[in-house]
């Protein structure tokens, strides 16, 4: 488990791949019925993160058309917003063909999607800013 600062800059800004395979098994020990939910910006069809929604979240979104999410480190609804001001509309819901999975086709009114700020203190527009260089190292993708 990351605790210290100093781990989460560099879980979210370093180079070197530390995948969290225990994710998964975590969200169900946790007890909380979620699914995951792609969002992907309905204009540039960019994917801009992966999160979970359990009943609330989703009943919120599609009768607010503001995105909710429920975060599974904080145990809580998480109006996507609320605390950063990064308002996501939501435009369309979809579910998958075995109903265990969503996506959300989403607009960004203000802000960006991604909680991590870019170089110039910005936050960045989606949550998946590296890519593989190798197996075991990430590089930034600079736009």
């Amino acid at each position: 488990m990351i605790h210290s600062t100093e781990e989460i800059l560099n879980l979210e800004e370093g180079g070197s791949l530390k995948l969290d395979w225990g994710k998964l098994q975590k969200v169900v020990a946790g007890g909380v019925e979620v699914l995951p939910v792609v969002v992907q910006d309905v204009d540039s069809k960019e994917v801009l993160t992966l999160a979970y929604v359990n009943r609330e979240a989703l009943h919120y979104t599609l009768e607010q058309r503001r995105v909710a999410f429920y975060s599974t480190s904080r145990n809580t609804l998480w109006v996507k917003g609320h605390t950063s001001g990064d308002t996501l509309e939501l435009v369309e819901a979809r579910v998958n063909c075995e109903q265990n999975s969503l996506l959300f086709l989403v607009r960004m009114l203000t802000g960006r999607s991604c909680h991590t700020l870019d170089r110039e203190g910005h936050h960045r527009q989606s949550c998946y800013y590296r890519r593989f260089v190798s197996l075991d190292q990430l590089e930034h993708i600079e736009k």
